[in-house]
């Protein structure tokens, strides 16, 4: 197999390539991943995160919607969004809210956390298994970004909980996180958990549903239980 991809159009030299023999692959499977997969998933982010040198890095372009567009997201969504809801909902969207308020994180992010070069989509769909390798496909929205916000986009997707739940604890326990990377990863969690409240409460209105019913409710107690 040989995977050619390219990411961005401003550093041509940055393209990574990969040759293997050629393999039937398949999307890692609808059902709970066996800890053989979780191993894979995490090696091949690992993989991925380190697939472009630092000094390349530098000149790729941030990835779209990063911490500080989803912030910006959530603002402009927030006065239309909340007269719509109640009960748990709304508690999860007002403590979200207020949270977000207080963690700034629309500013850079502290320089002792290291940049990766992201996939930009942390749907399970992209991640593809041969039977011993997981291999990443899509990336539409790849670019620059850092480590902490990459993997709380994976656990934090709806692919990741909604039907067979990622073991998260298992999957973040293969990254030798930093301390600094540890208090952005529970922020980055928490961020894109509210965002999925809203974007789960937008599929719910727009009379064509592509999630179970109830999973508005399930995120406002995942996004309740993250806070804290």
């Amino acid at each position: 197999m040989t995977i050619l991809f390219t990411t961005w159009e401003r550093s041509p030299a940055a393209t990574v390539t990969t040759n293997r023999r050629p393999r039937t692959t398949h999307r890692l499977p609808a059902r709970h991943l066996s800890d053989v997969q979780v191993a894979a998933l995490a090696a091949a982010v690992r993989k991925l995160h380190a697939a472009v040198p630092s000094e390349v890095l530098r000149a790729v372009p941030t990835r779209p919607d990063h911490a500080a567009e989803l912030v910006a997201r959530i603002r402009r969504w927030t006065p239309s969004m909340r007269p719509r809801v109640s009960g748990q909902v709304a508690q999860a969207m007002d403590a979200g809210v207020a949270w977000l308020a207080s963690v700034h994180l629309d500013r850079p992010g502290a320089p002792g956390i290291p940049q990766v070069f992201g996939a930009g989509d942390g749907n399970l769909a992209n991640f593809l298994w041969d039977g011993s390798t997981v291999r990443i496909v899509d990336f539409e929205d790849s670019g620059r970004s850092d480590r902490a916000f990459e993997l709380a986009e994976i656990t934090e997707h709806v692919a990741s909980w909604v039907e067979h739940p990622l073991d998260v604890s298992s999957f973040l326990s293969q990254f030798d996180v930093t301390r600094a990377e540890l208090g952005r990863l529970w922020d980055c969690r928490r961020l894109l958990a509210l965002v999925w409240l809203f974007l789960l409460l937008f599929d719910a209105g727009d009379g064509n549903r592509r999630n179970p019913a109830d999973a508005v409710e399930r995120q406002s107690q995942r996004l309740l239980d993250l806070l804290g």
